[in-house]
């Protein structure tokens, strides 16, 4: 069944996984459009807290659009049957894409240390915005973590090759698409906050 899947498409050209992908995107852009939606409706009826970002942000930022440029490069060397590569640049991906979560958690305890909260008493809904935003992208960011791990985990099974690029390109578009989500958040953050 595995090796029918693989050579599937839909009546439009599209395979399937592709088209279930491009849902996905379509329906998270849908609930991010929704979030930044919401917080600037709340932010208009006042009692919101104004307060620097984290500066661990940008620096996050950096490490995000770099890990996507070794996600690029994983698949062009996909292309090119150059699995030595494709191996080293999927486990650069992975390790900027953990090190792009582990400088939100601390962007998180930057923002406790500042006395901005989630939820409780002391908690301003500018904050509980910022969290919400960021975490839920870090959610979706450990999905995009986990496939590239199964995608390195097939190369090392010589599953991902110039004749089987359907995993990796799912992958790529995925990890893109985290990628750009973030700068738009960031750079949403930046310009409403």
């Amino acid at each position: 069944m595995n090796a029918t899947i693989g050579q599937q498409q839909t009546s439009s050209g599209v395979h399937p996984l592709k088209f279930v992908l491009w849902l996905m995107i379509i329906s998270i852009i849908m609930m991010f459009a929704a979030f930044t939606s919401a917080y600037i409706v709340r932010k208009e009826e006042g009692n919101w807290l104004d307060f620097d970002l984290p500066d661990s942000l940008l620096i996050n930022t950096g490490l995000l659009v770099l890990s996507s440029v070794f996600m690029q490069m994983a698949y062009f060397s996909a292309r090119k049957d150059n699995i030595k590569q494709l191996k080293a640049y999927l486990v650069l991906t992975l390790v900027l894409g953990t090190a792009f979560l582990i400088g939100q958690w601390e962007a998180w305890g930057t923002l406790v240390d500042r006395k901005i909260f989630f939820g409780g008493v002391d908690a301003n809904p500018s904050g509980s915005f910022l969290y919400v935003l960021t975490g839920v992208h870090g959610f979706h960011l450990i999905t995009g973590l986990i496939f590239i791990l199964i995608v390195l985990i097939s190369s090392f099974q010589f599953k991902i090759h110039s004749k089987k690029l359907l995993r990796i390109e799912l992958c790529t578009i995925y990890w893109h698409f985290l990628g750009g989500l973030w700068v738009y958040l960031y750079l949403f953050l930046t310009l409403n906050h």
